[in-house]
């Protein structure tokens, strides 16, 4: 007879979930079937969820028994609903999951951008067999990166942008810890427009938040570089979208009013998640007739992150085993 009851409330196949089955063999595991919320979800204690998954609420109302919740990304933006923040469940998440994968892929951003490589697709595309202009063709050393957020993955770009050859400026709260590894300064949030105006890229790391959400508003953008680079691979309500939408279609230059500059916003790199309808829209806007931009649907789910993300898991709590992490997350509850 199993002791606790654990749902999967995202899919998992056979070959995942068998790791979990073998470490904690007095669990039941639910996983879901023809619905997004797994039969004798009532039963469960614990649960782990994943992006675009069934409103957190309706899970809270299938699951009266539920005492631990783990989120498998970072952000708990989209679950902190008032029912849930005024429950006894223990919250955790998956701070640092997707380090690694994400830093990697700004970086490939950045040397895409570097090499023109969003031109020469387009030329082929079009058999357009012409190199692009040389003037347009750049190296990331000895340029400058503003890292704002310098979390798991503004941590884990900085030093691979420094071995490129970077400076690289991290934008956070407090600069009274020393600054990670790869990071030569470190400016505080509310002088950001600092590292702004000499960043050639711009990185956006940060959690959504009531201070982040339209962080990037007009009057934030304008006090950009003239042609910088901008990458948010944090949430999409960071950045004013109708902002977005007019430095792509004005350029940064023209955003801060500069007679003497004709300078466009050289391309902004966009990562999708679930999308809302405003969303859907802004985004619609910005695939027609922009070049300068790139969108891409969020890329943050390798092998490698799987994997980190069942070791976060079974050891969560400084356990090793999901049983005992069952039994100290009750205790928790509980005191």
């Amino acid at each position: 007879m199993p002791s606790r009851t654990f749902a999967f409330i995202h899919a998992i196949t056979p070959e995942r979930l068998q790791p979990f089955q073998a470490a904690a063999p007095d669990v039941e595991f639910l996983v879901p079937g023809d619905t997004p919320l797994p039969a004798g979800l009532e039963r469960a204690d614990a649960a782990a969820i994943s992006w675009g998954g069934p409103p957190i609420d309706d899970i809270l109302a299938a699951a009266p028994r539920l005492r631990w919740l783990h989120q498998r990304g970072a952000g708990i933006d989209r679950i902190a609903t008032p029912r849930l923040v005024e429950s006894d469940v223990v919250v955790t998440n998956g701070s640092g999951n997707h380090a690694s994968n994400i830093s990697e892929h700004l970086l490939a951003l950045m040397l895409a951008f570097a090499r023109q490589l969003p031109a020469l697709i387009r030329s082929q595309q079009n058999a357009l067999w012409e190199p692009p202009a040389s003037g347009s063709l750049f190296e990331l050393s000895e340029q400058t990166l503003a890292i704002v957020g310098t979390g798991a993955i503004g941590g884990a770009l900085a030093p691979r942008a420094a071995a490129l050859g970077m400076t690289v400026i991290g934008v956070r709260r407090s600069a009274a810890a020393a600054p990670p590894a790869g990071i030569e300064r470190i400016v505080t949030i509310d002088r950001i427009d600092e590292a702004l105006g000499i960043a050639d890229h711009v990185a956006i790391a940060l959690p959504l938040t009531a201070e982040t959400r339209g962080l990037f508003s007009t009057a934030l953008i304008a006090k950009m570089k003239p042609g910088a680079y901008l990458y948010n691979v944090g949430r999409g309500a960071i950045v004013d979208p109708a902002a977005l939408l007019d430095a792509l279609e004005l350029g940064f230059a023209s955003l801060k009013r500069s007679g003497d500059s004709h300078e466009r916003a050289k391309d902004a790199a966009v990562r999708l998640q679930v999308l809302t309808p405003r969303e859907r829209e802004v985004l619609d806007g910005l695939a027609e007739g922009l070049p300068n931009k790139t969108i891409a649907y969020d890329l943050g789910i390798s092998p490698r992150t799987v994997e980190i993300h069942r070791a976060n898991l079974m050891s969560k709590l400084e356990v090793r085993s999901l049983s005992e992490a069952l039994r100290l997350a009750f205790a928790a509850q509980q005191s």
